[in-house]
């Protein structure tokens, strides 16, 4: 058994997949092409949000604010991930494992909170509509992403710290493609109960906490729905709630499985796959979804591309 090395050390080698090169370089590729997607799109949505003055609305503030935050989550490890896979140089230096872990850590946090949010938005708009437009004012909006941004710090000041203190194992091999923490406390060859048990409580308070409210919300959304008398008016509400009910399944998912139990067998066989999939996977498929099923949205576009053609006519 490794003993554990209680020195600082220099770096550490994120395995990922080098024991299958082929793997590894088809990986490159999907990971490459999934990552340009994320960047068009939600840089799209966020123009677009900008651009159009019909999309000036809370549901499209939060919108904007979760594209910006896919940006950074994915941005904060996968170069980092794209050039390990590239070729056979997988270190990475200690202080760039601690930064990977803090933002990548504080963002994922951030987003929890901002789901349930847009969780909360939604609810006001077909429980409450006509009183809509004085509850979600700008002012409540702003302090909204004030508590999600506040959330993500808070998340990652308890976390991190903790875990790059660990007594990690002298061969600093971390079993994944990012610096994460389950990945970070399987490296680790002391005592870790306190750090599962405090990841747990993390993961509870920001993983099964907001969940609970996301489904209780769309529970009474549901039953609103359902009221609804115009079957147009029925199809729009079940149209957006979808969207945001897809997105939240995809990440709550993915992430629960491995933060929840850190040390488990299905987190350690199946963790970089689950990591591919929140890292890489799910925010491209957000702006993918809110487009594709969004008419505010698809028809913005085409003003867009209407002005471009009109203007590259004249």
């Amino acid at each position: 058994m490794d003993r554990a090395n209680d020195t600082i050390p220099d770096g550490f080698i994120l395995l990922g997949f080098s024991d299958n090169p082929s793997l590894e370089m088809t990986l490159f590729v999907v990971v490459f092409i999934f990552y340009m997607i994320t960047l068009v799109g939600n840089i799209t949505i966020i123009l677009l949000s900008h651009i159009d003055s019909h999309l000036h609305t809370p549901m499209y503030f939060f919108l904007t604010q979760l594209s910006f935050l896919d940006l950074c989550f994915t941005t904060s490890c996968i170069p980092q991930m794209l050039f390990n896979l590239w070729g056979p140089d997988k270190t990475i230096s200690y202080l760039g494992c601690a930064a990977q872990l803090y933002i990548f850590l504080g963002l994922g946090a951030a987003e929890c909170v901002l789901l349930l949010v847009m969780a909360f938005d939604r609810y006001i708009a077909v429980c409450r509509p006509l009183h809509y437009a004085v509850i979600m004012h700008p002012k409540l909006c702003q302090k909204l992403m004030l508590l999600v941004w506040v959330s993500g710090i808070f998340g990652t000041l308890v976390q991190s710290p903790t875990t790059m203190k660990l007594p990690f194992c002298s061969h600093h091999q971390v079993d994944d493609f990012v610096c994460e923490v389950p990945a970070m406390i399987r490296l680790t060859c002391g005592d870790t109960h306190i750090n599962e048990l405090q990841i747990s409580v993390i993961g509870a308070i920001f993983l099964m906490v907001p969940l609970l409210l996301i489904l209780v919300s769309y529970g009474h959304i549901t039953k609103a729905v359902l009221a609804i008398q115009s079957q147009e008016g029925r199809t729009k509400a079940f149209r957006t709630c979808s969207s945001h009910l897809m997105v939240v399944f995809l990440f709550y998912c993915s992430v629960t499985a491995v933060y929840i139990q850190p040390r488990s067998y299905f987190s350690q066989k199946g963790g970089k796959f689950l990591t591919l999939f929140y890292t890489v996977v799910t925010p491209t498929l957000n702006p993918l979804i809110y487009t594709l099923r969004n008419k505010d949205m698809k028809g913005a576009l085409k003003k867009v591309f209407r002005k471009n053609r009109k203007a590259s006519k004249e």
